[in-house]
């Protein structure tokens, strides 16, 4: 068993670095011969750089808190945090995928490939939360049951949002991309009150 600092440090790393690479997926060609029209029409790459940064960005703030939580790490939680920066860290490509083919050919697969990432984040991260909350392994002593029940409560609606977000790809791929942000909104304010 050891503390959290390093944990906490490898992990803000690879938010940051994360979060960094969506913006440089975004692009149009040296060559354009209409710059304003080829901007214009990025408008996939702008949903999905805000969706997955405003997501990237949630699940920061909640792995923060949620650590914060912690009195100590051990090798199984570390395991299972890379498990969760590996998701994390993936996140550029499908983002890619959603801005380069939403509107065109191939858009269901890129959206399929987005929500299906999210649900295995969402997933491993649900399963990170109970293997340091179960018996309170991994909590600190001075943590409070209504902090861990206010964990509880924004993590639950996670997987089954995204598995909706999942299976509406089917139907619409844009209504998936568009429902995907509005989880990010759901999560937005929630991320601040549960850290209450």
């Amino acid at each position: 068993m050891e503390g959290t600092s390093r944990l906490e440090a490898f992990s803000d790393g690879i938010f940051a670095i994360a979060a960094t690479l969506l913006v440089l997926e975004i692009g149009v060609s040296a060559r354009s011969a209409d710059l304003g029209h080829d901007l214009l029409h990025l408008w996939p790459s702008y949903l999905a750089y805000v969706t997955s940064f405003v997501t990237i960005g949630i699940i920061w703030i909640n792995h923060h808190h949620t650590v914060s939580l912690f009195g100590r790490v051990d090798r199984t939680m570390l395991f299972l945090n890379n498990l969760l920066l590996l998701t994390i860290a993936f996140m550029p490509f499908p983002t890619k995928l959603v801005g380069d083919y939403l509107h065109r050919p191939g858009e269901r697969a890129a959206v399929l490939a987005y929500a299906g990432t999210l649900v295995v984040m969402a997933f491993v991260h649900q399963i990170w939360w109970q293997y340091a909350r179960r018996g309170r392994r991994l909590i600190a002593e001075r943590a409070s049951d209504a902090a861990l029940r206010g964990v509880d409560l924004a993590y639950g609606p996670g997987v089954p949002l995204y598995a909706i977000a999942f299976g509406l790809a089917f139907a619409s791929p844009l209504a998936s991309v568009f429902f995907t942000f509005g989880i990010a909104a759901f999560y937005l304010p929630s991320a601040a009150l549960f850290q209450r």
